[in-house]
């Protein structure tokens, strides 16, 4: 196990009711004016909206209002909070949805308290000095944003999608009842299902030795989401397993895995540019490139690979080779996308075979010649993968 470092210093407030809270909270952190950032209007058609008004309202805390978050959260969203903020002295940043609220939250406050364009940080001009504190309040559990001190923002100009990591915007609170996750349509549900699960490979899947501890830690995990996942295509309002999805969504994004081992984060810089040409979700993109890139990679560690097809699907291992097992494991893995009706070609999200050359080309842009721990991966292995991830 490596040297590391693990900072989460992020206070959950976990369970029935607790949205009602945020008032207090945000007084305990002494916000004296909050921007109020969600998506395209369903928590006021929910009630969770005047909910979160009342609780603010009660706590002598004034407010302003920023709707229109949609997937993969634009830039040009970003700046108009930022002018929103500045002109208003907004200290604090709540945002009420999910990973797509909370990026665009995270990349506002970063904004507010810079006097250049924001977009420096993404396109990596820039280091973040500062920024305006930020609160969750979580209705999708998927991208761990709401524990994590990363985002990630499109950029409508060319449709360029990039990530920035920095503690200065790791929220200070995040608010998560399950029960506000009720009423997702149950594409929503899988695709955070997926997100969460991919957050937990992008650390699994290492060289870095000695990390058995960990890797116990992440199966189980992975185990409890797969559980959770089928019992909730049964029952969506299954407060048990929506607790587990909303709790390991949040684990899985906040650095606990990551602990002591290299992380690999290729397949997630293979989706981006997926959900940046076609404007997929980002949970059903992942469905599509971890199959193929498990494939990929399968020898590169085949005991790590037959390790998590035992692990987390059982498969049994008398009368099979190493490598029979672990592709068992990526196919079990597939059975399970196909289970919550989750995409594993690109056909199911629309992608192209002839727009691969393009996809390789803004890759390239990103990440350089090269990308990945896991495995080093040149812009040939990318082709590879996505050529894989269609047929």
């Amino acid at each position: 196990m490596n040297n590391f470092i693990f900072h989460s210093p992020t206070k959950f407030v976990f369970g029935k009711d607790t949205e009602k809270e945020v008032g207090q909270l945000l007084k305990s952190y002494k916000a004296k004016k909050v921007l109020i950032h969600y998506g395209t209007g369903s928590i006021k058609r929910s009630g969770l909206f005047d909910r979160v008004v009342d609780s603010i309202e009660e706590a002598n805390i004034e407010y302003v209002e920023l709707g229109g978050v949609v997937p993969n959260p634009r830039d040009t969203l970003v700046y108009e909070g930022i002018d929103l903020c500045k002109k208003e002295n907004v200290d604090f940043v709540l945002a009420v949805g999910g990973g797509s609220a909370i990026d665009s939250a995270k990349a506002i406050a970063a904004g507010a308290k810079y006097d250049g364009d924001f977009w420096d940080f993404y396109d990596h001009k820039a280091e973040m000095k500062d920024a305006l504190k930020i609160g969750v309040i979580l209705t999708i559990p998927a991208a761990g944003s709401e524990g994590s001190a990363s985002a990630v923002i499109t950029k409508t100009d060319g449709m360029l999608k990039r990530g920035f990591y920095s503690q200065f915007y790791r929220p200070q609170f995040s608010i998560i009842n399950p029960e506000l996750t009720y009423t997702l349509p149950t594409y929503q549900t899988s695709a955070g299902i997926v997100d969460m699960m991919g957050h937990i490979f992008e650390r699994y899947l290492t060289k870095s030795d000695n990390t058995l501890f960990v890797d116990r830690l992440a199966e189980g995990t992975l185990v409890s989401i797969i559980e959770a996942g089928k019992k909730l295509m049964e029952e969506p309002t299954n407060y048990d397993a929506r607790s587990v999805i909303c709790w390991a969504g949040t684990i899985a994004h906040n650095g606990f895995f990551g602990v002591g081992r290299v992380e690999d984060w290729a397949s997630h810089r293979l989706e981006h540019e997926l959900s940046a040409l076609y404007d997929v979700t980002h949970g059903a993109g992942l469905a599509v490139m971890y199959p193929a890139y498990m494939k990929y990679t399968i020898d590169e560690d085949i005991e790590r690979y037959k390790r998590f097809a035992i692990k987390v699907f059982g498969v049994q291992e008398e009368g099979k080779s190493d490598k029979d097992i672990a592709l068992e494991g990526i196919e079990k893995l597939e059975e399970f996308y196909k289970e919550i009706a989750m995409p594993t070609r690109f056909e199911g999200i629309h992608a192209k075979k002839e727009d691969i050359n393009k996809l390789v080309e803004k890759l390239k842009e990103n990440v350089g010649k090269t990308f990945g721990h896991f495995k080093e991966l040149t812009m040939e292995d990318a082709k590879k993968i996505y050529e894989l991830a269609c047929s």
